[in-house]
This record gives C-alpha cells, sequence and structure tokens, in this order.
C-alpha cells in the first residue's frame, strides 16, 4: 500500500506472476507487420518473445530478447514502452496494449531468479578467433548507452573496455533511478552479464583526469565511444538557490542511491532533509527525487511546475505513484525568488502563478506569469529537478570534440559519429532524443554497427 511502501526503499511494481504473464501473452495478435518492434529503439523481436512465453519456453523468450537488448531487467522497469512499443500496439484500437514492458520484465525476472545469465547462442565473445577479434574499443561511461554498445561489441568479437568514474558501474542506472523502482541488483547481474561476455570494466577512471582521450587512442583502442551522460544539474539562477537545504536532484539521488543515504545510521551519509520539500519539476527525476524526500524522513513534498499535468514529461505511473503516496502537486506555478533565515538555511519560497500562452518550440503551449499572482509557499528544503547538461570534465580535456551551444556533443544520427575519426558518442551526452534509458541504448546499438563496419575498413 502507498502508506507502507512510501516508508521504505524496496520495490514498489512488484511485476507479473507466472499465471499474469501467460494470461497477457495470449492477447498478443502475433501481426504480420508488428508495429511494436518497428518502433522499438533496439529492435527487440518482440512477437517472437512473446510467443515464447504464451508456451512456457521462458529460456527461449530471454534469449530471443537479448539477441538485441543487453539490459532486459533495467528496460523491463524503466522503459516507456507507452510511447514506443506498446504505443504502436494495434490493439490500442479496442482497448489496452499488451503489456510488453511486463512480460519483458518477467523474462528477464526468470533468468534472473532461476540461473546464471548466459548470452544467446551464436554470438561470439572476446578472443573467439574471428578476424576482428582482438581490436580493441573503449567506450567512456557505464550508463545505458555505454552498456549497450559495450555489450554488442563484445559479442561481435572486440575486445572492449568501459571506463567508468564512480565506483559502480551503471551510471545513471545507479545513481540517478531510485532504488524502489529499479534495484541496484537488478543492475548489478546486467553487468555482470556483460562481463561474462568479455566486457572489461574499470571502475574510478576518470577519462579527462586520469587519461584524457588522445591517452586512451595511444594505448591501442582502436575505437572510442562516448556515454558520459549529464551529471552537471541546470539550475533556474533565481535569488536564493545558494542557500542551505536547496539542492540539485542529481545530488539528493547520487547521495540516497551511491551513498546509502537510505540506509542510514547504518551508513553515515544522511541528508538534510527537512518537513517541507518542493520538488520544482515535471519529469520523472522530479518523481523521482519527490518519492525519495518522503521516504528520507519529509512529512509533506509539494511537486511545482509550471505547466499543467497534462504537459510533464514524467511518466503517467511514476505521476500516479506519487500521488498515491500524498505527494501534493502545484501545477502552472513558478519559483520566483528562495527565502531563508538568519542561519542562511531555506523558511519558504516565493512562487507566482502561470497560465498557458501560445505553443513554443517543443510543442507545448508556454507558460506566461500572471500579473499580481505572487504568493508565498511555506518550505524548508528545495530541490531542482529541471535537467542536466553534460560533464564539463571531459569536455573541457577534450577540446577537438564539436559541441552545440548547450555543450551537447554533435553527432550523425544514423552512425552516432562524432567529428573525430573512430569517436562515436550517444545517450544524454549527445544532442537530440536521447534523454530515455531506452533512447540511450538504441544509441548505443547504433554507434555498435558504425564502430564495426569502420573497424573493418567499410
Amino acid at each position: 500500500s502507498p502508506k507502507k511502501r512510501s516508508k521504505n526503499f524496496k520495490e514498489v511494481n512488484m511485476g507479473m506472476s507466472e499465471q499474469e504473464a501467460l494470461k497477457e501473452a495470449t492477447r498478443c495478435l502475433f501481426c504480420k507487420k508488428p508495429l511494436c518492434s518497428i518502433h522499438c529503439p533496439v529492435e527487440i523481436d518482440i512477437p517472437r518473445f512473446i510467443d515464447a512465453i504464451k508456451n512456457k519456453k521462458y529460456d527461449e523468450a530471454i534469449k530471443i530478447i537479448k539477441e538485441k537488448n543487453n539490459l532486459p531487467g533495467v528496460c523491463g522497469r524503466v522503459c516507456p514502452q507507452e510511447d514506443q512499443c506498446e504505443g504502436a500496439c494495434i490493439l490500442n484500437k479496442k482497448g489496452n496494449a499488451i503489456n510488453i514492458g511486463g512480460l519483458e520484465r518477467f523474462a528477464a525476472d526468470w533468468e534472473l531468479h532461476h540461473h546464471k545469465a548466459v548470452a544467446p547462442g551464436g554470438f561470439a565473445t572476446t578472443g573467439s578467433g574471428q578476424s576482428q577479434s582482438g581490436k580493441k574499443v573503449a567506450i567512456i561511461g557505464s550508463g545505458p548507452a555505454g552498456l549497450t554498445c559495450a555489450g554488442d561489441l563484445a559479442r561481435m568479437g572486440y575486445s572492449v573496455t568501459i571506463f567508468e568514474a564512480l565506483h559502480d558501474a551503471g551510471g545513471v542506472l545507479v545513481y540517478g533511478i531510485p532504488e524502489f523502482r529499479l534495484p541496484k541488483e537488478v543492475v548489478k547481474k546486467e553487468v555482470e552479464y556483460l562481463k561474462n561476455l568479455g566486457v572489461e570494466v574499470k571502475t574510478n577512471f576518470i577519462v579527462g583526469k586520469t587519461a584524457v582521450l588522445k591517452e586512451l587512442m595511444d594505448q591501442g583502442f582502436k575505437a572510442v565511444f562516448i556515454g558520459t551522460g549529464a551529471g552537471l544539474p541546470n539550475f533556474m539562477k533565481i535569488p536564493g538557490e545558494n542557500l542551505n537545504r536547496v539542492y540539485s536532484a542529481n545530488e539528493l539521488l547520487t547521495r540516497a542511491n551511491l551513498m546509502k543515504a537510505y540506509l542510514f545510521p547504518k551508513y553515515d551519509t544522511p541528508v538534510n532533509i527537512g518537513n517541507k520539500v518542493a520538488i520544482i519539476g515535471g519529469g520523472n527525476t522530479a518523481m523521482d527525487a519527490a518519492r525519495v524526500s518522503l521516504r528520507l524522513g519529509a512529512e509533506k513534498v509539494y511537486i511545482v511546475y509550471r505547466r499543467t499535468e497534462k504537459e510533464m514529461p514524467a511518466r503517467a505511473e511514476e505521476i500516479e505513484n506519487a500521488k498515491e503516496e500524498g505527494i501534493e502537486f502545484h501545477i502552472l506555478t513558478l519559483p520566483k525568488k528562495i527565502l531563508g533565515d538568519d542561519k542562511g538555511f531555506v523558511k519558504a519560497m516565493e512562487c507566482i502563478k502561470m497560465k498557458l500562452g501560445e505553443p513554443d518550440s517543443s510543442g507545448r503551449r508556454r507558460p506566461v506569469p500572471i500579473k499580481g499572482s505572487e504568493f508565498i509557499m511555506d518550505v524548508d528544503t528545495v530541490v531542482v529537478a529541471i535537467g542536466q547538461s553534460p560533464n564539463p570534465v571531459f569536455l573541457k580535456a577534450t577540446p577537438e570534440l564539436e559541441v552545440n551551444k548547450w555543450n551537447k556533443i554533435e553527432v550523425d544520427p544514423k552512425t552516432q559519429a562524432t567529428n573525430i575519426k573512430g569517436v562515436y558518442a550517444g545517450g544524454d551526452a549527445t544532442y537530440g532524443a536521447d534523454d530515455t534509458v531506452i533512447a540511450a541504448m538504441g544509441a548505443g546499438k547504433r554507434a555498435s554497427k558504425a564502430i564495426d563496419k569502420y573497424l573493418k575498413g567499410e
């Protein structure tokens, strides 16, 4: 129940039972032209794996998924299927689409609980004796884009090394997404699977400090994939943002995830959360920050968003779960100033009410302030969740890399190639629609195919 789960970090969505999965699989029409597969960024043969589940061939189902997807346990939990495969399902015309994400998670969890993850048959791993085997590829960053690219290249027979800045592999999957949405153990198992494919993972290695890009290439890496993500939080640039108990969502979630603040006092990394917390933003990260704040002891948590709920980029499931747990939504509201007490801590926030005007470049109606509608919100903690920018450490150390005005790496959208020969990039570090886990994975997959062609001299 929401009341119980909001007090702990245990996984909220429990997944499908075998009976539920079998019942759902029988609903599939097995279309001759499966729009679900066409709209899957990583090209999974969806009808074929659903058919395997329908016939209780669960081992076969997970092998089919892993022909294209190295992270099924992750995708089954956090991929926005409603905008991808499920959104294209023909059954939407009659009612509800097939729960493809739930079935993918069922197959992944079946493997997780019944035996050690193994590679699907027919794929080469490092040292397989193929002609291209032995050529070294470096992957910078172990988020979803990097992990996908690494796994695909390893199965093609390349010697792949991931360089990860933090002490755990997984990138945003481990530092950004809370335990109750994506358990660390699931990510750990997916990374172990890649290691079984022959991928080497070097943690605590910051490309840009420990070594620069040119030094990696001088070490014999014939190609490089950059998946450094977006680790630099954006702020609103309003008065009071430097007060105590103003956090970026990035900091809050990283403390809770990697520093194990949710296990305090077992781990001595508490987060100073007040009684009334305002989260600024309307995306999945904002929902995560709100629900984490609740679990860290906040009495009241508010989502403050300048548009209406209809324009919120967060998944419907995340909004629904947040509401169930008692989080209050203040829509059409924009913070103007954060107010502090005489000790430098947040004591309130001045806001103004908004109305929707004409659509902007995103296609959403632009919020316009209502004159004279200012009011004071009683809060003692503010968490800013309005997006991130690429990590500047790597970019400053790689001035030869072409970036746009937002410091996003410019790439060819078909191949993910950068302006540097043999260097590719994808995920949140690049310009484009790679801002979800599955979109980043799609970029990693495109890059792996392009790297393969490049190293073969095609």
